[in-house]
């Protein structure tokens, strides 16, 4: 039975931290999660890495210990792109397919979007996603899927995802190296939305914020179909740094300090003496206000900036169903009262949803980007090659040995 199951693998590659996710697939596309990890990452920058050695080397070390729990080696998975390099462009095509009795088939469909896509696209830039967001057929507007109707002009207005060509093929580097192939590129708010959102949200209108280390990421949803998606160079590490700065301490402490004494309510008045020390070491005291002004001169500039990016993309109050948070900086205490007021628009944590397996350990924000390129892999599973096999950790520790050995003997 084991050589039948299906696997997938979601990798998060983020500046701070790389997490994974290994899941098998049954006949219904339902996922149950059967390994998972995390780890840091060293050599990435705001979402780009820095060199390839640092985030091969965490991803390796990192898979270990999922590939173990699973009992399968990966050899593919959906990673996570990030950063502002992230473009969101709409672009239109017309072509003629024929006589007025002629039926729509997939050979025009891809031909309508070779036109919409190309001379678009700057040619330094890889296109990650075609999103079509309309067909018009001989004029008739508001189709969204013309497959088998009859016409002599298809139209189609659409969604173009693309990132920096350079970036992506370092990242797809980087995830060779640990003997990881990059099936596909996926924007980390489009990977944590999967995971998250319900159909009806999508349908009515809806924001997923990712709030990453270096990173705050935007995928904006209505009508089904994924209408903008905008990246902020900050994230919750700028938070964690600033307050290092501002109280001389160490980043640990800091971190310490924004997780388990601030909350997004900001009451100043309530214990207005904070109190840390680690054992053995002597305590710290610290005003609460002085911290929490210093946090939140921090959150107002991402999400200030949030919603410049919703403004520009003509969403900014007019989502329905709101903002959902998610990523580790959601994990700060009551960080949507503080969004919401800012935002102007109702505003949740996002949790993971619809998994089996192992998954109560990773129903956390945090996890939803890992999770989400899990159920984007399922959905494509049958378009992709072999996914591997039973793990051997023995055979892939030494793996990399030889290659080392070809390396150098290449040189001669």
């Amino acid at each position: 039975m084991d050589n039948d199951k299906r696997f997938v693998t979601g990798l998060d590659v983020g500046t701070e931290n790389v997490r994974a996710i290994i899941a098998t697939v049954d006949k219904d596309g339902r996922l149950a999660v059967v390994g998972y990890n995390e780890g840091k990452t060293a050599g990435m920058r705001k979402g780009i890495p820095a060199n390839l050695t640092g985030p091969a080397e965490s991803i390796d070390r990192m898979l270990a210990e999922a590939e173990r729990m699973a009992g399968y080696e990966v050899r593919s998975a959906f990673v996570s792109v990030n950063g502002s390099q992230i473009l969101s462009t709409h672009t239109e095509g017309m072509i003629a397919v024929g006589t007025v009795e002629h039926e729509i088939n997939e050979t025009d469909l891809d031909r309508v979007e070779d036109v919409a896509v190309t001379g678009r696209i700057p040619a330094n830039r890889d296109v990650l996603d075609v999103i079509p967001l309309e067909y018009a057929l001989d004029g008739q507007a508001g189709i969204k899927d013309p497959l088998g109707m009859s016409g002599a002009r298809l139209e189609m207005r659409a969604n173009v995802i693309s990132a920096l060509t350079p970036n992506c093929e370092n990242l797809k580097k980087a995830t060779l190296s640990a003997d990881v192939n990059a099936d596909r590129l996926v924007p980390s708010a489009v990977a944590a939305a999967k995971a998250v959102l319900t159909e009806r949200q999508k349908e009515n209108g809806v924001a997923v914020v990712d709030m990453g280390a270096a990173t705050t990421s935007v995928a904006v949803y209505e009508e089904g179909d994924l209408q903008y998606v905008g990246v902020v160079p900050a994230g919750s590490n700028n938070i964690t740094n600033d307050l290092a700065i501002v109280l001389a301490i160490d980043p640990d402490m800091a971190e310490e300090i924004k997780t388990r004494f601030v909350t997004g309510n900001f009451d100043s008045d309530k214990n207005p003496v904070i109190r840390i020390g680690k054992e053995g070491k002597m305590e710290r005291a610290f005003e609460r206000k002085e911290v929490e002004e210093v946090v939140k001169a921090r959150l107002s500039e991402i999400f200030t900036e949030i919603r410049k990016k919703l403004k520009s993309a003509r969403y900014d109050q007019r989502l329905p169903e709101g903002i959902i948070l998610t990523g580790g900086g959601a994990k700060m205490r009551d960080i949507e009262l503080y969004a919401k007021e800012v935002l102007e628009a109702s505003v949740k944590i996002g949790v993971p949803k619809d998994l089996a397996g192992v998954a109560e350990p990773i129903s956390k924000p945090e996890y939803a980007v890992a999770i989400g390129l899990a159920k984007i892999a399922a959905e494509n599973l049958d378009r992709l090659p072999s996914q591997g096999k039973k793990s051997k950790k023995s055979a892939k520790s030494s793996a990399h040995k030889p290659n080392i050995i070809k390396r150098i003997l290449s040189k001669f």
